[in-house]
C-alpha cells in the first residue's frame, strides 16, 4: 500500500504528474514555495476543493526528488482510504520504522485530504507527541480541518509550519495560461471566458463541472455538521438581495431560522472560502461591524455552480462586484464598502472604486474610480 502511494521508491514516476504533463493548460502555483522544508515543520494547506492542492503537493515533491538522494525520504499518503485515525497512526509509524531502517536523517511526510478522515488529527497530534520527529510534515484538506479548531490543536508544535489558503486563480493568473499578447481585446476576450470557468484550472482542462464543485461544498457542510438545506436557502437569499446590503434578521426572516443560525452558517461558509463579507466603512475610515453588510462568493465559476444548486440568476452587476472586490481583497487584505447619498463598492485604504455594469445614473466625487465593464480586465491584471 505504502509504495503504491510513493511510486518513485521503486523508481516509477507518479500519476497525477505525468497527467498534469499532459494538460494543455498549466499552472505551477506560487504557494508551494511558501511550504516551510526546514524541520521540525508542520504546515496546513487547506483552501477550497478542486483547487490543485494534491498536485501542488506532487509537483514539490517532483522538485525535491530531483535534490535529494534517497527517494524514501519523501512519504505520500492519502488519507480518504481509512477508516478511522487508529490507522492513521499505525502507517505513520510504519513509515517511521522503515525511514529508520535506512538510516535517513531528514524526511518529508505528506498527508493528503486528512480532513475526510474524522479525528484525523488526534493521530498526527499522538504521533509528533511521541516519536518527535525531526522531519518536514505538510498537510492538506479542505477548510473543514479549521471546523472546531483542530489545526489549532497544535499551537506550539507546528515549528517553523506555516498556515497557507489555496484559492482558485485571479484574473491576471489566469490570462497567462493564455500565453497571448495583452491587448485590450485579448483581455476582453479571456475576461470572458474567465466569468464562465472562473480560476479554477480544472474546468479548462475540462476534468471538473459544476456538479464536482456542489458535491465538495455539501460534503464540507456535512463534515461542518450544518444542514445542506439550510445552507441552500440563505446562499439563493444572497443572490436574491446582491449586491445591496443586507442584515443578518434579513436573510434568518426570509429563510425562517433564528439569527443565531444565520450566523453560523455564514461563519462557516466564510471558513470554507465559499463567501466573504464586505463591512461599511464611513468617509473617514471608520469600521462599522454591526451595520447591513454586503456577502460576496469567491469566484465567478464558484458563482455559477451556487446558482445551478439554488436555480438562482446570476446578473451582471453583482458578478462584477463580486470579482472586483475579491481582487482588491487578495491585493488590500481587507475591502469595505459605503453607502449614504451615493454607493462606493469598494473602499481600501488607497482606492474608492464603483463598479457599473451599465451607465452610472449620478455624479460621484473625483476620488471614486467609475469602473465600467468595458475596463474590469485591465484593472484586475494592472492590481
Amino acid at each position: 500500500m505504502l509504495e503504491e502511494f510513493n511510486p518513485w521508491w521503486i523508481g516509477e514516476e507518479d500519476k497525477d504528474i505525468l497527467e498534469f504533463k499532459s494538460l494543455e493548460y498549466k499552472h505551477y502555483p506560487a504557494w508551494i514555495k511558501k511550504i516551510s522544508l526546514v524541520p521540525f515543520s508542520l504546515n496546513f494547506i487547506f483552501g477550497l476543493r478542486k483547487t490543485g492542492k494534491t498536485t501542488g503537493i506532487k509537483l514539490l515533491i517532483d522538485g525535491l526528488l530531483k535534490k535529494i538522494k534517497n527517494p524514501f525520504s519523501i512519504f505520500f499518503f492519502s488519507v480518504d482510504v481509512l477508516d478511522n485515525y487508529r490507522e492513521l497512526y499505525e502507517i505513520l509509524k510504519e513509515y517511521w520504522k522503515l525511514r529508520e531502517s535506512k538510516g535517513l536523517k531528514n524526511c518529508y511526510i505528506f498527508l493528503d485530504e486528512v480532513t475526510l478522515l474524522e479525528n484525523w488529527w488526534r493521530a498526527v497530534k499522538v504521533f509528533i507527541d511521541q516519536y518527535k520527529p525531526k522531519a518536514v510534515f505538510v498537510l492538506s484538506g479542505s477548510v473543514s480541518m479549521f471546523f472546531h479548531g483542530k489545526a489549532e490543536t497544535f499551537a506550539g508544535r507546528r515549528g517553523k509550519g506555516k498556515l497557507i489558503n489555496v484559492m482558485p486563480l485571479s484574473f491576471p493568473e489566469y490570462f497567462k495560461l493564455f500565453k497571448k499578447p495583452r491587448l485590450p481585446a485579448t483581455l476582453a476576450e479571456i475576461f470572458k471566458n474567465y466569468l464562465k470557468t472562473g480560476g479554477y484550472l480544472g474546468v479548462l482542462n475540462k476534468t471538473i463541472e459544476e456538479e464536482d464543485i456542489i458535491l465538495g461544498l455539501k460534503n464540507d457542510l456535512r463534515i461542518a455538521n450544518k444542514s445542506v438545506e439550510i445552507a441552500k436557502h440563505i446562499m439563493a437569499d444572497i443572490f436574491k438581495k446582491a449586491p445591496s446590503p443586507c442584515s443578518f434578521h434579513s436573510i434568518a426572516n426570509d429563510v425562517g431560522v433564528s439569527v443565531k443560525t444565520v450566523i453560523e452558517y455564514l461563519e462557516t461558509l466564510k471558513e470554507m472560502f465559499v463567501l466573504k463579507d464586505i463591512l461599511y466603512m464611513s468617509l473617514d475610515g471608520r469600521v462599522y461591524p454591526r451595520k447591513e453588510r454586503k456577502l460576496m462568493v469567491r469566484d465567478p465559476f464558484l458563482t455559477n455552480a451556487i446558482s445551478i444548486w439554488t436555480r438562482c440568476e446570476i446578473r451582471k452587476d453583482f458578478l462584477y462586484e463580486w470579482i472586483v472586490q475579491e481582487h482588491l481583497l487578495r491585493k488590500y487584505g481587507e475591502v469595505y464598502y459605503y453607502r449614504d447619498r451615493y454607493e462606493i463598492d469598494c473602499l481600501t485604504d488607497r482606492l474608492k472604486i464603483e463598479v457599473k455594469a451599465g451607465k452610472p445614473h449620478r455624479k460621484y466625487p473625483k476620488n471614486v474610480i467609475i469602473l465600467k465593464e468595458k475596463n474590469i480586465p485591465e484593472f484586475l491584471f494592472s492590481l
